[in-house]
């Protein structure tokens, strides 16, 4: 057992090693898990988080890892949350992200972690929320949370970052996905990154032109902004940060930050009590009483619903 306090304390100071251990208590459930919540919840809620998304080839890693220097030139300490899908035991995932962030990875002003979402849908590992806070707790200023490719149920970045980026590229078919996907309702900041190449104005025009179709944004609402670059050689990363500092003022002076990290707060305790029911009922698989009531459903007797009921009135009454 890991002193929770010291490794707190630690990762204060800034000690990569106690963040670490930290978010590797967390990935693994540990049973320390609670103590660990306990100990961050007071030292939390300063950071910005930026999530970043976007079809596989679109240059989340090399857009993050420019954001990441533009970050430190303002002085900021910046963590990194690399959300992939590979194995947690390959190291496949960490060894990409690190070799793509290479010129942050001894820098001690960065913090990069990649973790796997081990078949959690929705782009995020299971464990990212307290990650986050991890990375919070840990006095990072911004947050850059990227998440594994775009796609019907990966749109979850948008519930646990405070500003969402969805990255794009020309030449890709990104417009049409964009659409198809429904992230075109989840983005904050819009990105046509590998703006060298051709077509690149045409994504932009395509980008604005959907953007603005049946949008019923009333006056002083936040229309996404459509930003160029290419991360590859740091062009037009001033921009998106300019662009990202502009929504976070935004939303600072409506109340729509309070009110996005209030949700972000009620959805991980409905999570977390969720999964505790889950594992609650998991235990009943072997029961006599799960068991007689799927014979009486079988029977004809009972149907799922009072069966789901009675089930948890005795997780109740237990």
């Amino acid at each position: 057992m890991q002193d929770v306090a010291t490794l707190v304390a630690q990762a204060r100071e800034g000690r990569p090693r106690a963040v670490a251990r930290l978010i590797s208590l967390v990935e693994g459930a540990s049973p320390q898990l609670r103590e660990v919540m306990a100990a961050l919840a007071p030292l939390t809620g300063n950071a910005y988080v930026v999530g970043l998304t976007g079809s596989p080839g679109v240059g989340k890693s090399t857009s993050t890892s420019a954001l990441v220097s533009a970050y430190r030139k303002q002085g900021k300490r910046v963590g990194v949350l690399a959300v992939d899908p590979s194995s947690p035991f390959s190291g496949g995932a960490l060894l990409g992200d690190r070799v793509r962030m290479s010129d942050h990875a001894s820098d001690p002003g960065v913090y990069i972690r990649s973790m796997a979402t081990r078949g959690h849908l929705g782009g995020l590992a299971w464990a990212a929320p307290q990650a986050i806070r991890v990375l919070d707790a840990a006095g990072c200023d911004v947050i850059l949370v990227e998440t594994v490719g775009v796609g019907q149920s990966e749109v979850e970045i948008a519930s646990q970052a405070d500003t969402s980026v969805v990255l794009l590229a020309p030449g890709m078919g990104d417009g049409i996905q964009a659409a198809k996907a429904g992230i075109l309702e989840i983005g904050d900041v819009y990105v046509v990154n590998k703006a060298d190449r051709d077509g690149a104005d045409a994504t932009a025009r395509e980008l604005n032109h959907m953007l603005g179709l049946g949008e019923s944004r009333g006056p002083g609402d936040w229309r996404p902004s459509v930003v160029k670059t290419v991360a590859a050689r740091a062009e037009g990363i001033d921009d998106l940060v300019a662009a990202l500092e502009k929504h976070r003022a935004w939303m600072e002076e409506r109340g729509v930050l309070a009110e996005r990290r209030l949700a972000r707060a009620a959805r991980e305790v409905e999570t977390i009590a969720v999964t505790a029911l889950r594992e609650r009922i998991g235990d009943l698989h072997g029961d006599r009483h799960l068991g007689a009531l799927a014979e009486r459903i079988v029977a004809g007797g009972l149907d799922p619903y009072r069966a789901a009921d009675e089930l948890v009135a005795g997780l109740t009454e237990g």
